[in-house]
């Protein structure tokens, strides 16, 4: 692959030249050390931006962590993560970007992967920003926190900045702050960025919907199984709640300090994570974001009654996350808020997992010949069609385009992506439901 150098106002930055666009992986756009805020860094000098970069530090840099022998973990693993060898590493965050050939002011799509904020990783098959970025769109896959390190709680936090936990939450917010200052430098429009995520990452994308502080950051958001929120899943704790739990953590790992758990090493931390969530039911609740009194000021039952309005698009699948609970708190956000709803309806080839929870993924970033599934040439249009809508959505707010079927928003339809064809159309509600009580894939 032959490299390419480009000089900016921030730095020098050597990436890669492809068929259909520039990529830069590995920037670093943030570093802070563990259970601090991060800070921004805006002057590189020189930056090699030719290998994707470490993925943040969670539990699956350590084989016994990651739990292969239950078959929904190896089900992941083998979809996203099979050959494909990471590194992982604490204290500087990372970002991959996909900028379009030419000279132009390009609409920014910043994407925020999933993982149940305890995992997760932009280096995952999935994740490359080429397809997009031929149809003109500059794409950023940006690194956050995870698990622990993401999401901590202790009083010490509180007392030096005045608010406790979010680190993977805020992490999420200065990618954005970097893309509005710096995303010019590559020929992005820091004026019309589409934020973008699926699962954890879509959730996010609503906390941040209801965050006063994320105000200006973006003007359009794309959510993937996530949007509406659970009404009790994603209800946040206040951070002061969720101390204990890790005061117990702190015990198992026999630190007696704040001092002392931010310098045990990582696998140690992790070890005594994996000992906690043996022991409590309630790990959920303990390791996500938290109500801060800083990026989220109220309970999310309250604030997602007035978010941030603007250009919406939420989809779901047919074989989703809870299936019939996500598609109608998703239905009833897109008809509250305007958006434009699509359901996923491909059933993934090679298994009986249909379209399960992340099967949309590779469709919307044009990665299916990345996967051992014998995807054929249905899915492969389907791909091209949602890209497309994708694309002309992060351009003007509105994916209808020339040559595509109509896309109303929300009402009583949405866009059903089906096998061989893609129209306005009706979920069927047997089919959630069967697939609600199926189960996780295998």
């Amino acid at each position: 692959m032959r490299h390419i150098t480009i000089q900016t106002k921030i730095g020098s930055f050597t990436g890669n030249e492809r068929e259909h666009c520039q990529e830069f992986l590995g920037i670093p756009y943030s570093k802070a050390e563990r259970f601090e805020y991060a800070s921004l860094i805006d002057s590189y000098g020189e930056c090699d931006a030719t290998k994707k970069g470490p993925a943040s530090m969670q539990k699956r840099a350590w084989a016994e962590f990651e739990h292969l022998e239950i078959p929904e973990r190896a089900f992941y693993h083998k979809e996203f993560r099979q050959n494909i060898e990471f590194t992982y590493d604490e204290g500087t965050l990372r970002l991959n970007l996909y900028r379009p050939k030419g000279e132009g002011k390009f609409p920014v799509i910043v994407y925020f992967h999933g993982g149940g904020f305890d995992s997760g990783s932009i280096n995952e098959s999935p994740f490359d920003g080429e397809g997009l970025a031929k149809r003109g769109c500059l794409v950023i896959f940006a690194s956050y926190r995870v698990g622990v390190f993401g999401y901590f709680t202790h009083e010490d936090i509180q007392k030096r900045y005045g608010r406790d936990g979010n680190f993977g939450l805020d992490d999420m917010a200065k990618a954005l702050e970097w893309t509005k200052k710096n995303v010019e430098c590559f020929g992005g429009d820091a004026n019309n960025i589409t934020v973008m995520g699926q699962s954890a990452g879509a959730m996010s994308i609503q906390y941040l919907l209801t965050s006063k502080k994320a105000d200006g950051l973006f003007e359009k958001a794309i959510m993937m199984s996530g949007a509406g929120l659970f009404p009790k899943f994603s209800l946040p704790k206040p951070s002061s709640e969720t101390r204990s739990y890790w005061l117990e953590v702190m015990e198992i790992a026999g630190c007696k300090t704040f001092e002392e758990i931010q310098k045990i090493p990582a696998k140690d931390l992790l070890a005594a994570v994996e000992v906690q969530k043996g022991k409590r039911k309630d790990n959920t609740y303990n390791t996500m974001p938290v109500i801060d009194g800083y990026l989220l000021e109220e309970s999310i039952d309250q604030g997602i009654k007035h978010p941030r309005e603007l250009p919406l698009i939420i989809g779901y699948t047919n074989n989703d996350m809870f299936t019939f609970l996500l598609a109608h708190i998703a239905k009833k956000y897109a008809k509250k808020h305007g958006a434009y709803l699509y359901y996923f309806d491909i059933d993934a080839k090679g298994d009986d997992n249909q379209a399960f929870h992340s099967a949309d993924l590779r469709y919307a970033f044009g990665t299916l010949g990345d996967s051992w599934r014998p995807y054929d040439e249905n899915d492969r249009k389907a791909s091209e069609l949602m890209m497309d809508y994708f694309a002309h959505f992060a351009l003007t707010g509105d994916p209808n385009h020339e040559g595509a079927p109509r896309w109303e928003k929300y009402k009583n339809k949405p866009l059903c992506f089906k096998d061989g064809e893609t129209k306005m159309g009706k979920d069927q509600t047997f089919k959630l439901l069967k697939n609600t009580l199926k189960g996780d894939p295998k």
